[in-house]
């Protein structure tokens, strides 16, 4: 049954691929026995870590650099790729967001925005949708969208409203590529441990503990490496009757209405207490045993 979640003989097309979730995503599907196909932005650097580790993986890591912002060489940018090599999967992680009130945002910022966060998605997939069409491909597209998604937060209008586009995306492009075997899902991740809202204008003291009193699964934000299984389950045969799914790694937050369970009484470990009267109930029962 394991066998089902390998991506031994796959090859897998990531943006974004130097950031802090990029690196994990690599890593992880790399571990799984995917080839890279990895995408960064023209002068960024690959990170030694990064290409030590999967180097040590010994699967087939290629990269190219492409500003994603710019349209209307996307496509060329997925035939460049593909004439490496076929893909088997295309993971749509690259994405920006600043922090700004909804009057604060100008024109030039909200394109900014949707050009990386929802275009620059919807052309790699139809190029890569498209050459899995015409090689009979089964393929899976993954997009990394954000409970923000799914859920608003104040000073993030562009960046909600782009990733609600992405997880809309996600579900159009999987009615019109079903009938061809290619799944499209997303993945939303919470608060996660990267350095992407680093530049976020916030009281960051007082804003972490509180944002954490309301993610249920230990109090606190997810690490970059936590957002990988999900990724590769969905790119695996595993998922194959997965399709239009929108998969929330986020800690419980968007199931957590409120932080109610701080101001609740301790927790009560019924167990333990019943451990603590065992000894007592079976001296008892000695006692009155003939």
């Amino acid at each position: 049954m394991t066998a089902g979640f390998s991506l031994a003989g796959k090859r897998v097309m990531v943006t974004g691929a130097a950031g802090g979730i990029g690196q994990s995503l690599a890593l992880a599907l790399a571990d799984a026995g995917a080839d890279l196909a990895l995408v960064e932005r023209p002068g960024v650097a690959i990170p030694l870590q990064l290409a030590q580790r999967l180097a040590a993986l010994s699967v087939r890591v290629d990269w190219y650099f492409q500003d994603l912002a710019v349209p209307e060489e996307l496509h060329g940018l997925v035939d460049r790729v593909w004439s490496d090599g076929a893909l088997s999967g295309l993971v749509n992680n690259a994405g920006v967001a600043s922090l700004h009130r909804f009057n604060e945002i100008d024109l030039a910022s909200w394109r900014a925005t949707f050009a990386v966060d929802v275009e620059a998605p919807f052309l790699l997939s139809q190029r890569v949708a498209e050459h899995f069409i015409h090689e009979g491909i089964r393929g899976r597209i993954i997009m990394i969208s954000s409970k923000n998604g799914i859920v608003a937060e104040a000073g993030l209008a562009h960046y909600n409203s782009a990733k609600a586009a992405v997880e809309m995306l996600g579900r159009s492009l999987a009615v019109e590529l079903g009938p061809f075997g290619i799944t499209v899902n997303s993945v939303c991740p919470g608060m996660v441990d990267t350095g992407l809202a680093g530049s976020f204008e916030l009281d960051w003291d007082r804003f972490v503990p509180y944002y954490e009193d309301h993610i249920p699964l230990e109090n606190r934000f997810a690490r970059p490496d936590e957002i990988g299984g999900a990724v590769v389950f969905l790119a695996s045969d595993a998922a194959s009757y997965i399709t239009g799914q929108s998969l929330a790694v986020d800690g419980g937050v968007l199931a957590n209405q409120v932080p109610r369970d701080a101001f609740m009484r301790p927790f009560r470990d019924r167990l333990a207490a019943q451990d603590d009267d065992q000894p007592h109930r079976e001296n008892h029962n000695k006692e009155e045993a003939p």
